[in-house]
Order: C-alpha cells, then structure tokens, then sequence
C-alpha cells in the first residue's frame, strides 16, 4: 500500500457492467491523478468481463461474498471497507466522471467545513426513455446548482462526515441510499450543496420502459421506499423523511384508497351485490390511470405511470416486510486486486476478508 497521502477515493459501485466499466475506470483515475488519490471497484459478484476488464487498471477491487446480499447500499459500503481517502466519491460503473469536477468539489469543502457532501451537474445521455422524461416533469430542486436536499447520481463527500454518521451506505436498501445518507446527515446538522459545474455523464438503462420495471421487480429495486421508510421508522431523521420523500405520501394515499376500495368491494360481494363489487373494482383500477391521463395529456406515458404506480405501492409493501442486515456489520468480501499488485489470470486465487 502506498505511503503517499490519499486525498480521494472514487468508489465505482458495478455489477454487470462490461460495457461500460473501462470509461469509468480511465475517468476516476484521470480525476484522481490531478487531486491524489485511488480507484476502488466494489463488485456485487458480476456474471460478466466487469472484473477481467477492472483487473487490467491499476485499481482496488473488492467483491461481494454472497449474491443474495446484492443491492445498490451495499456497494458504496462495500467500497469504504478499503477506501483510504480523506474524501470520498461514489461513481455508478454506467458514468463518467469529469477531470474538473474534484479539484472545484475539494475547494468549495475545504472553503465550507459545514458541508458535508458536494455534486455537479449530471449531463444524460439517455433521454429518449419514459423514465428520464417523467423525472424531467417532476423536476426537483434537489438537480439546481445550490443547498440541496440530497445528492442522486453521486456526489463527494467528507469522510469524517460519513464516520460521524455511522456508515456511508445501508446495504439494506436496493434504492433511495443516496438520499438515505442525506437524511442522516442533515439530522446530524450537515449541510450538502450541488455546484453549477458539470461532475459526470450518465448512460442510463436503454431498455424499453416496462422491461425495466419488470427487472426492477425482480432485483427489489422497486421496494426502496419502504426499506428506507423500515430504516428510517423512530429514528432522528425520521421527520426529514416525511417531509422530504414525496413518493411515500403518493404510495401511502394509493395504498389507503386499494384498501378501502377493496373492502367495499367485499363488503358488497357479502350483501350479494355482484355487479355493484365489480363496478367498485373497475373504478379502484381505473381512477388512477384517469388521473395520469389527466395529469401527462399522453395515453402512453399516463399507461406507464398508472404500471409504475401500482407496481411501487407493492414494492412499499414489500420493503417494509423485508428484513434488516445491521448496516454498521462489516459486509463479506473478497479482495482481487489491490492497486499497485494487480494479478495475472495464472495466480492464485484472492483472499477472503
């Protein structure tokens, strides 16, 4: 290990991600060179070339132990376990960090000891899809340069900050860890700020719209609200969280309204009302998608949303019933490769920590 001083870690989060991998390498450590620093890979166990590609580049690479531990929490958390930068950066494997970003992030910190976490200006390069186009309509304050609520799509944070709070990421959420860690920062009395410079480019998902959600079902994406809403219940951020995550209020209200629609519904089919219980439930299924087609005036993506809707009010219900890992617990891995001794195919096999 080097004896230089490590002023930033940029933690590349990956799984199955052989397309892209090489570009996000080669950015972090062209950022990294400018600031000082190293690259570490936390791997959720690839099927694919992620590692073989990583392992030609002078970097970290750590490994997730067990695939039924996957999730997008556990990769910053997996990733800090080798970090040794005073600064940290967490960097989705489908991104590109830009070579100007750190130097400006690490002047604004430095100038602001009350800031705890700092971004840029995310340029997308997918926004043909209906999921990108939804997040346009919602806008949002937390994407304008300024204090902000939170920092999506990545962003360099203190490390003394993240030990203040206790851990970097909870390896218990498959979404919403980024603004978890917001949370838990601002109940602590840390401020976070997005710069008005550009920080990374985005290759976001290009598959068609309802193959995403039905992937997004199927790795539990789609339950961060309530593994968040589970993690957050009677602790200090709590309120921030209700105040903060609009999402939980619609599911909630949706949630209220299936359950009350379906319990006259019952109710009637009890009394022997048949045709009036199937008009109960023809308006329960119906009312949202009308709602959507009244709020977007386009019958495609009012459709997607009424999916999406219903599928995340599932997915909330799913997260709170999902059981908990302690995040502070240090997380099963294997080291590949350490920057500086990176291995060849015909060496033995890593060590486990």
């Amino acid at each position: 290990m080097s004896s230089q001083p490590c002023v930033v870690s940029v933690l590349i989060k990956a799984l199955n991600e052989e397309r892209h991998i090489a570009r996000a390498i080669e950015s972090a450590l062209a950022a990294v060179a400018r600031v000082g620093g190293e690259v570490v890979l936390a791997d959720s166990l690839s099927t694919d070339r992620t590692v073989q590609v990583a392992a030609t580049y002078p970097i970290t690479i750590t490994q997730l132990s067990h695939a039924d531990q996957r999730s997008c929490g556990v990769g910053p958390q997996l990733g800090l376990q080798q970090a040794r930068g005073q600064f940290l950066y967490i960097l989705d494997a489908d991104m590109k960090l830009h070579p100007d970003f750190l130097p400006q992030a690490l002047a604004f910190l430095r100038a602001h000891p009350e800031v705890a976490g700092v971004a840029g200006q995310v340029i997308e390069h997918n926004q043909s899809s209906l999921e990108f186009q939804a997040r346009l309509e919602r806008g949002g304050g937390h994407w304008q340069p300024g204090p902000v609520d939170r920092l999506d799509m990545g962003g360099l944070y203190r490390r003394d900050a993240i030990e203040h709070v206790g851990y970097f990421s909870d390896r218990n959420l498959h979404s919403y860890e980024e603004l978890d860690l917001a949370l838990r920062l601002r109940a602590k009395g840390w401020r976070l700020h997005r710069l008005a410079v550009p920080a990374i480019e985005h290759w976001g998902h290009d598959l068609p719209a309802y193959t995403l959600l039905r992937r997004r079902w199927r790795s539990a994406y789609i339950n961060g609200v309530g593994e968040i809403t589970r993690a957050a219940w009677r602790s200090p951020h709590w309120p921030l969280l209700r105040q903060d995550l609009r999402e939980l209020k619609l599911y909630t209200a949706v949630l209220v309204w299936a359950l009350m629609g379906l319990g006259l519904a019952a109710f009637l089919a009890l009394q022997h009302h048949a045709a009036a219980a199937l008009a109960v439930l023809a308006a329960l299924l119906a009312a949202p998608w009308l709602a959507q087609c009244w709020r977007k005036r386009n019958l495609a993506k009012a459709s997607y949303a009424t999916v999406s809707l219903w599928l995340h009010v599932g997915g909330l219900l799913r997260g709170l019933m999902h059981r908990r890992r302690d995040p502070r617990s240090r997380i099963p891995n294997t080291v590949l490769q350490r920057a500086g001794d990176e291995r060849r195919p015909s060496e033995p096999p890593p060590r486990h920590v």
